[in-house]
């Protein structure tokens, strides 16, 4: 059995249960690309399968990472599209923090020549989440508004660039500090969720309108100024639940009379038939855009893999803003 350096846990907990040991390397299946992993990203999943919240999907491998870029090394029996050598980067339902990890061939996408390993890695599992979320589920249409909860977060970002393109108006929330980045990306209104009401200054902003499209990731203390800041036939996606998942006091005639669709999606748990789809037609929205530096991944910090304790902690206290790579080694 050949083995590879990877980035272990043996039991569910804090930061320093993370080490690098050695795990064997996983094998090519037939339409799979083994890929030598130059970097990976830091993802809420890999925060709450590390504390034993979010196991991963049946088969999917036990070592943390979701996203991947890097060099393909092997490929499977029935690859025709790439060959050894090729640089490559994708989502994948686990094995990012590893030196090799297997995608599926029409999971993998070509890193474009002016992209970094780096930046390749922080592109798959934040814009795909965004683009199944405004595209694929919400809908969202040109001049409508979209408020994005955690605007300078990896998905955030990505939901703001893609918005943007879309020619949506963009209102998001983010603490103050945080707010220059996702004006620079192209939204239009910022607010403090530490020293505003949301909900006030949507209605505001919007002469009571409301806005169309929600992005949360914040769930339950969220949720009643959410359903208050949608307009008629509103879309509510919620893609986590930071705050918890139980709502009190609600009155649910509020999305009939609003005409409300309040839709909840993950993306790691959906067939890989559904991903290879949604990642060619995010191909065909987006990667030109990617390749001319349109649309970029914003990066907060790198770290080598040595560093992941220190990296897991940024994301746990909420300093980032956009992603947190890892480079392997």
């Amino acid at each position: 059995m050949k083995m590879m350096k990877a980035i272990l846990f043996d039991e569910p907990g804090t930061t320093d249960k993370l080490y690098i040991g050695d795990f064997p390397k996983p094998e090519v299946g037939e339409e799979e690309i083994l890929v030598e992993v130059k970097a990976t990203a830091l993802n809420r999943a890999d925060i709450l399968q590390r504390q034993g919240k979010y196991p991963p999907p049946p088969g999917a491998s036990l070592i943390l990472g979701l996203e991947i870029a890097g060099v393909v090394a092997e490929k499977g029996s029935k690859v025709f599209k790439w060959k050894i050598g090729d640089k490559v980067f994708g989502l994948i339902p686990g094995g990012g923090y590893a030196q090799y990890a297997v995608i599926h061939e029409d999971m993998a996408l070509r890193i474009p020549d002016n992209v970094s390993f780096e930046q390749a890695a922080a592109i798959p599992e934040v814009f795909l989440t965004a683009y199944q979320a405004i595209v694929w589920l919400a809908e969202l249409k040109p001049a409508e508004y979209i408020l994005i909860h955690a605007g300078a977060s990896g998905v955030g970002t990505a939901t703001i660039q893609l918005a943007r393109e879309i020619g949506a108006k963009i209102i998001i929330t983010a603490s103050s500090e945080k707010h220059f980045i996702c004006k620079e990306l192209g939204a239009e209104v910022m607010i403090d969720y530490k020293t505003q009401n949301f909900k006030d200054v949507v209605l505001k902003t919007t002469n009571n309108y409301g806005v169309d499209v929600i992005i949360d990731f914040i769930g339950a203390n969220y949720f009643n100024d959410n359903i208050d800041s949608l307009t008629r036939d509103g879309r509510l996606i919620l893609l986590a639940t930071l705050s918890g998942g139980k709502v009190t006091d609600f009155d649910v005639r509020k999305i009939l009379t609003k005409r409300l669709k309040i839709i909840g999606s993950t993306l790691r748990s959906r067939s890989l038939d559904y991903q290879i789809k949604l990642t060619r037609e995010f191909k065909e929205f987006a990667y030109d855009k990617i390749a001319s530096g349109r649309i970029k991944p914003v990066i907060d910090k790198i770290y080598d893999w040595t560093d992941v304790a220190e990296a897991h902690k940024r994301m746990e206290e909420n300093k980032n803003i956009g992603k947190i790579v890892l480079r392997i080694r």
